[in-house]
């Protein structure tokens, strides 16, 4: 049975938690805690803050994408660009969504997964190759989700072991979403929520940070500790890697009792767990899953306002990865709802989810400068939302001409030719199960200390639309 490690790899202390400075002598969390339910840590959240506040910015074109001071890296290569991803409904009342592929150009629309009635896929992640979606599907009855993978063209569907079944109080509520996989293909990060939920009927879950494994669901690792100590705080979720795998951004959504309450923003940490820093800030609303352009010098993401899901009002951005440069790429004010954003492997466009107030999501593509946008399907009755683009060829052959926003593309649906689920062996869900006592010994006796007792269960309330109930807006 696999223990949970933390992210954060330091030389051994006589103390489980320090203070890490790093860059513009930002507050990190570059600490190591106990597993679930954890005693709570030394630095608050309410000290995290963005190296410079800024104010919402005014919506102006972007800079087009370039080296950044000491740049990333130099210009991306030329690249495939392939199939995007999709998160489609399949039925009118939006009870039940499936994942969808289509062309760049918005043609050959097909169904990859065939969910159960009323369960909910979501959350779309390509691997490197090309050859695998990764992705969460809700439970009708209980509202969380599991992470699943699907070859490409559709077929045997295989759920990735949970973390943690045992039916504890540390395991309460287990929820796992939104997985990413990183660009050498060897991790996945996740969004992972446990605990006892909010008792005032908020339903927000106890804890929720994000979390490292092997495509297979083993070596996992606990990477951030935002609500380590801010039980209730509210929801972590939506990894998206930078292109060299290096760090990750990821969205933090406040519950009612988080600081500030009710809000969300973009932050970024190391692949080792160092470096904690927000890159967005609070007024803004920036959420759901941002995403890296191919040569790693600007971060697109959406913001959306304050109020229900699916509200008009929001925008498309980019910034660049030291939190500078954040420019509007859609404009504003605007009665048009955004949804999350991607770009292309080559980098030369972007996908988007956009609909206008009232009506049903369909997806666009645009420049990198927020120019030349142009509508890719017509079927808003299914929301097609937060769509991933990937390397990908097309199983299915090409329909037609690429349609303009004036002449919209209305895809076909396929059906997948056929569905199972693999239940992973004994062995896999034993090297994926924590036992809380186990990992806070191994984590105490990293930093150099005497094994410590078992780890404190999380007691009260939980979650938002964040988590256990299916994360976030439609986007």
């Amino acid at each position: 049975m696999a223990r949970i490690t933390t992210g954060t790899r330091q030389s051994p202390t006589g103390r489980a938690r320090t203070r890490a400075s790093a860059g513009a002598g930002l507050l990190l969390l570059g600490t190591l805690l106990t597993g679930c339910g954890a005693e709570p840590g030394e630095i608050p959240l309410s000290e995290i803050r963005p190296e410079t506040p800024t104010s919402t910015p005014e919506a102006r074109p972007a800079e087009t994408p370039g080296v950044v001071g000491a740049a990333v890296g130099a210009p991306a290569a030329t690249a495939h660009n392939g199939l995007i991803v999709s998160r489609a409904y399949t039925d009118s009342a939006r009870t039940s969504s499936a994942i969808v592929t289509l062309s760049p150009d918005g043609t050959g629309q097909h169904q990859v997964t065939k969910p159960p009635a009323r369960a909910l896929d979501d959350r779309p992640d390509w691997s490197p190759d090309g050859t695998t979606i990764a992705f969460d599907r809700t439970d009708p009855q209980s509202g969380t989700a599991r992470l699943w993978t699907v070859p490409t063209n559709g077929g045997p569907e295989h759920q990735i072991n949970q973390l943690c079944d045992s039916g504890t109080a540390d395991c309460a509520n287990e929820d796992e979403r939104a997985p990413a996989f990183s660009p050498d293909g060897k991790q996945v990060a996740f969004s992972r929520s446990w605990g006892a939920q909010d008792s005032t009927g908020s339903r927000q879950i106890q804890y929720s940070d994000l979390y490292l494994m092997s495509p297979e669901g083993t070596e996992v690792q606990r990477l951030t500790f935002l609500t380590n100590d801010k039980p209730y705080s509210g929801i972590v979720s939506n990894p998206s890697w930078s292109p060299d795998g290096k760090q990750l951004t990821f969205e933090y959504r406040t519950s009612a009792t988080g600081q500030p309450a009710g809000s969300r923003a973009i932050y970024v940490v190391s692949a080792d767990g160092t470096g904690l820093r927000q890159l967005t800030p609070w007024e803004l609303r920036a959420g759901d899953r941002a995403d890296w352009s191919p040569d790693g010098t600007q971060i697109l993401f959406t913001t959306y306002p304050a109020g229900p899901d699916n509200a008009p009002g929001g925008g498309i951005y980019t910034v660049h990865p030291d939190g500078s440069a954040i420019g509007a790429l859609t404009p504003a004010p605007s009665d048009t709802y955004y949804g999350t954003a991607a770009y292309a492997p080559d980098g030369k466009s972007i996908v988007f989810a956009q609909a206008p107030s009232g009506a049903g999501a369909d997806l666009y593509s645009m420049r990198p400068d927020g120019t030349g946008v142009a509508r890719l399907t017509n079927s808003a009755d299914k929301w097609l939302g937060r769509p991933a683009w990937g390397t990908a060829e097309s199983s299915v052959a090409p329909a037609e001409p690429a349609q303009t926003t004036d002449q919209p593309s209305v895809p076909a649906t396929d059906q997948p030719s056929g569905q199972g689920s693999s239940q992973p062996s004994p062995a896999a869900q034993a090297s994926r199960t924590p036992r809380p006592d186990d990992q806070q010994q191994a984590q105490a006796q990293a930093q150099g200390q005497e094994p410590t007792e078992k780890a404190r269960p999380g007691t009260g309330p939980e979650p938002d639309s964040g988590s256990g109930s299916g994360s976030g807006s439609d986007e």
